[in-house]
């Protein structure tokens, strides 16, 4: 079937510099408050696009956020829940380090539900972006990004893959992950905080410029649990305020109690407790299909009990790179983007797929 792109370039500006702080956690001095303010994704990323792709469901548009436009592509895929925005901070480590091209995609909703129809399209998005000769692909997915990476790789819809990476949780992990997270916030200060403090999140800079891809504005009825009245007593009171006859001023009032008062409220944009019976059949058998991927391999944990047999013997056989990264939690390159950077960029210039930037000391 004939594939369509469809590039509408939103914005196109270079990274700020001195935008991110070398992907260690921002230090606070005695009695500052902390700042939970939101980033731009502007500060990491050059551009932000949709592709648009035609395949037999119709026409799909993805966004993708971008830098570089020489060397490898680096084809990033976030994890069920999260946003293209969690490779931020990391994008802009791995781009001041190596000579590369990133692509970080945010893979569609309904992705949650058919990951075994988008694996298919995400060679279908590279098509789209590079044509008939695309650039060396190297695809790195963090735990359900992981588990498409490690699919389309193993049913070669990449031609052009080299190697790909992979962050991959159990489902206990991802069950946990599920369980901690409140349903809605106040703002989106509040959710930045709450990652933060919560430990989803364990790099205040990722929380800020990620967050945000997270959660979304929504409304709910002042009455809910946990919502604030204080929009519709100062609507009141204001209404007190103004000279008018008392009849009038008290039918004023009625109205107003009668009235459904609303505050405006953040919830998550996904609502992942829908996809949670897909699970298992997302990672069941993960781990030999891991190894059986005819390209070089690095896997990325954030503890060796994260290991299940099959990956074990693998590791002993010397059939992947493996490194573990201590003190992380569920998102091991938001937590820890330098270290996920340095390893990756070791990686691949171990392997020659590209050459550390000139003046990078490493």
């Amino acid at each position: 079937m004939e594939k369509q792109l469809h590039l509408n370039l939103l914005s196109s500006r270079p990274p700020m510099a001195g935008g991110f702080q070398s992907g260690s956690k921002m230090k606070m001095g005695p009695g500052r408050k902390r700042d939970f303010s939101p980033l731009p994704w502007s500060q990491y990323f050059e551009t932000m696009e949709d592709v648009e792709v035609e395949n037999e469901n119709g026409k799909d548009i993805s966004l993708i956020y971008c830098s570089g436009s020489h060397g490898p592509a680096l084809l990033l895929l976030h994890g069920g829940g999260h946003s293209a925005l969690s490779w931020a901070v990391f994008t802009a480590v791995i781009y001041s380090r190596i000579n590369c091209r990133v692509v970080a995609l945010d893979l569609r909703v309904n992705m949650l539900l058919f990951l075994f129809s988008f694996k298919r399209d995400i060679g279908k998005v590279v098509e789209a972006l590079y044509g008939e000769n695309p650039p060396p692909i190297m695809i790195i997915g963090h735990s359900m990004g992981g588990a498409i990476a490690v699919h389309a790789a193993a049913a070669n819809h990449i031609p052009s893959l080299l190697f790909f990476c992979t962050a991959m949780d159990a489902l206990n992990s991802m069950q946990n992950f599920l369980r901690s997270r409140p349903k809605t916030f106040k703002s989106l200060e509040n959710a930045i905080e709450w990652s933060v403090k919560s430990g989803q999140i364990r790099n205040m800079e990722s929380a800020r410029v990620s967050m945000g891809g997270q959660v979304k504005k929504c409304e709910e009825s002042t009455s809910s649990p946990g919502v604030s009245n204080s929009i519709g007593e100062g609507i009141i009171e204001e209404e007190e305020e103004e000279e008018v006859e008392e009849e009038s001023n008290k039918k004023r009032m009625k109205e107003d109690d009668q009235e459904i008062k609303k505050e405006t409220v953040f919830t998550w944009r996904v609502e992942l407790s829908k996809t949670e019976k897909y699970w298992e059949g997302w990672f069941r058998g993960l781990s030999a299909l891991f190894l059986t991927c005819p390209v070089p391999k690095l896997l990325l944990l954030a503890g060796v009990d994260r290991l299940d047999k099959d990956l074990t013997i693998g590791q002993m056989q010397g059939k992947f790179q493996m490194q573990v990264l201590p003190q992380c939690g569920h998102a091991v390159h938001e937590d820890a983007p330098e270290k996920v950077a340095d390893a990756l960029a070791t990686f691949m210039v171990r392997h020659k797929f590209t050459e550390f930037k000139e003046g990078y000391l490493w």
